[in-house]
């Protein structure tokens, strides 16, 4: 494979906030591209960080009595440190409060200025806070909201620069007719495509209402604009415009990926201000989707946002980055699903490529001292998994060429099930005892080039598993170093010593896993899943439920039942006598005097030989094993209704 220059990018990051899954998944992303361009042969730049100015960061530190400044360096950590967690390999971070990066803005601004692309003039409009942007009328949602975050908008007057993206919307609009395949997924194209024959408006790239920002050449009552601003830091690393050489290297074949909300950005403003500056667009900015959990939107009053740190504490990295980009198709829409999570360790992890390397190792080791042997003569069912070895990374690199994460992993995963069938067809424990030693030697020798490509093509993907492999391959170096041949066969030799290790992946036993994460989602205050609501009833059906205070002023054990109270409870104008399974849960010491609340016109029923002639109201756990009396707060009187 011929080296290629491979320039990839995740958004700069707000540092506003902590980072969540949508963060990690497109770094993971990046990260996989990275690595298997790497793998490759390729030149790779691969980039990351933070955007560290605007009007939200600056709000956000007032409100926390800090400077932006010390809020972005003090957040800045948190996102190194989760890529450190992630085993991310980015060649650079850049943060736009770096001189180099203020430094290029500058120098944009100015070019841009000094040729008619940017001017002056006022600028007033529905202005989006947290997304740092003007909403055009035609696209504010109701009560004045922003459509991308459903945020109030608030009305702005000001000075502003402008660029003028209205010059380039029809050359902008010929570069992608002309390049259907540099917006991705195709729903993305089609959007922008559309949206740029419609023309386009000067865009406001200076701000005065704040002062958080790079300060406008010669005019330092504006900040530059924070888009703008932003947009930049993918030259900027890419060493525009000092680094001729670089610039020249890695520009256009850059691959930008997004999530879905700031594609116009990227698309359109972005692309716009490249061929302002004589420069060509991306080679491709790719749109993925958003991440649901369990089927519901993240959100923090939900306590369902789930933590990147949390997951590879409990699974490991490589589990975690592989079931981000197995479960769902990049460019989708995807559903995070913990129990999901745990099915794909068991299932993909463990059960295929665990037992794959565990069966293979352990019968070398058995039958030929854990040294490799020569292959003897091959028969079809040899030379259908050699082929299927080669087809297999021919059809990773055409998925990877489209950033098809799970197609890619589908296919090595098909090399694996074909490996753990083909010990199942051969049986190498039958050949052993009946000493058939060069079929034997085949069919081991067959399993470990298996394992060897296995490990290969994993390595962008799950890296520590790759390098556990082939140190439990015996094989020098590292599956990085060694790189994707053209030809997978044959780079095991023979005469090479297997160490066999511990399991790649335990079986999470899924009884023992549900009662330790029910616990772990009690003790972080987790809302309870209310699973399956009863059926909707009328506000009438509810009125026929008699609930009324009571007060319990005797509770003894029910003979016969280990559960069962024998309740009295004092309504006022009478007394009733109420069974109730709540034994496990009170003594009767703690019962007496609780003001609680009774269901009065339940039918009566006989209970181990006592009439009960209520009920009173609980809230129990999801595990059971909790229970809290429904009680009311002051002293009301016995009998009043509750409604």
């Amino acid at each position: 494979m011929s080296e290629k220059a491979f320039y990839v990018t995740t958004p700069i990051y707000y540092v506003n906030d902590v980072p969540h899954i949508g963060h990690a998944y497109t770094t993971i992303a990046a990260d996989v591209l990275a690595r298997y361009h790497r793998l490759r042969g390729d030149r790779v730049l691969f980039v990351t960080g933070t955007d560290e100015h605007g009007q939200k960061i600056q709000r956000t530190a007032e409100q926390q009595g800090i400077t932006a400044q010390q809020l972005a360096d003090r957040t800045v950590t948190n996102f190194r440190e989760l890529w450190k967690t992630l085993g991310i390999s980015n060649d650079d971070f850049i943060r736009t409060t770096e001189n180099r990066h203020e430094e290029v803005v500058r120098h944009i601004f100015r070019q841009l200025s000094a040729q008619g692309d940017i001017y002056k003039g006022t600028y007033e409009g529905w202005y989006c806070v947290p997304c740092e942007s003007y909403v055009p009328e035609a696209q504010i949602a109701e009560d004045r909201t922003c459509p991308d975050c459903g945020r109030p908008l608030e009305w702005m007057t000001e000075e502003s620069y402008f660029f003028r993206s209205s010059r380039y919307a029809r050359p902008l609009l010929e570069y992608y007719e002309e390049h259907p395949g540099a917006i991705r997924p195709r729903g993305r194209y089609n959007e922008i495509v559309s949206f740029l024959r419609q023309g386009l408006k000067d865009q406001s790239v200076s701000r005065t209402t704040l002062d958080w920002g790079i300060p406008v050449p010669d005019d330092e009552k504006h900040v530059v604009y924070v888009w703008f601003d932003a947009l930049i830091n993918y030259l900027s690393a890419c060493g525009y415009p000092r680094d001729e050489e670089k610039v020249r290297t890695f520009w256009p074949a850059v691959t930008h990926l997004v999530g879905k909300d700031i594609t116009r950005f990227h698309c359109i403003i972005w692309p716009s201000m490249l061929l302002a500056l004589g420069l060509e667009p991306p080679s491709l900015v790719f749109a993925h989707g958003w991440w649901t959990v369990e089927g519901r939107k993240m959100s923090k009053s939900l306590g369902n946002v789930v933590d990147p740190f949390e997951m590879v504490e409990l699974y490991g990295r490589d589990a975690f980055r592989y079931f981000l980009l197995r479960e769902v198709t990049f460019g989708l829409d995807g559903d995070f699903s913990e129990e999901a999570l745990v099915q794909r360790i068991n299932a993909d992890l463990a059960n295929d490529l665990g037992n794959l390397l565990n069966r293979s190792l352990q019968m070398l080791e058995k039958f030929c001292d854990g040294t490799l042997p020569a292959p003897g003569p091959c028969n079809d069912l040899d030379r259908e998994l050699q082929a299927l070895a080669g087809d297999t990374v021919a059809a990773v690199d055409e998925a990877m060429q489209r950033c098809g994460f799970d197609e890619a992993l589908r296919s090595i995963w098909t090399l694996v099930r074909r490996g753990n069938k083909y010990i199942d067809e051969t049986m190498p424990w039958k050949l052993g005892r009946e000493q058939e030693r060069e079929r034997l030697a085949t069919v081991l020798n067959s399993l470990c080039q298996v394992l060897r490509t296995t490990a290969i093509l994993i390595a962008p993907f799950l890296p520590d598993t790759a390098k556990s492999m082939w140190e439990q391959l015996g094989l020098p170096g590292t599956p990085d170093e060694t790189g994707l041949a053209d030809s997978p066969w044959g780079g095991m030799p023979e005469g090479t010593r297997v160490h066999k290790g511990g399991v790649l992946f335990p079986r999470i036993d899924m009884k023992e896993w549900s009662e330790r994460k029910l616990e772990r989602d009690m003790k972080k205050g987790k809302p309870v899943d209310p699973g399956d609501h009863e059926e909707t009833i009328a506000i009438d059906d509810f009125a026929r439920v008699e609930l009324r205070v009571a007060v319990i002023t005797a509770a003894e054990p029910v003979k016969g039942a280990d559960k069962l109270f024998r309740i009295t409870a004092d309504l006022g104008y009478e007394e009733r006598t109420i069974v109730s399974g709540i034994r496990e849960h009170f003594t009767a010491e703690e019962l007496i005097g609780k003001k609680i609340v009774v269901v009065c016109n339940l039918k009566p029923a006989k209970l181990r030989g006592v009439t009960s002639n209520g009920m009173l109201c609980a809230a129990e756990t999801p595990d059971g094993k909790g229970l809290s009396l429904l009680t009311v707060d002051s002293d009301i009187t016995l009998g009043s209704r509750v409604h």
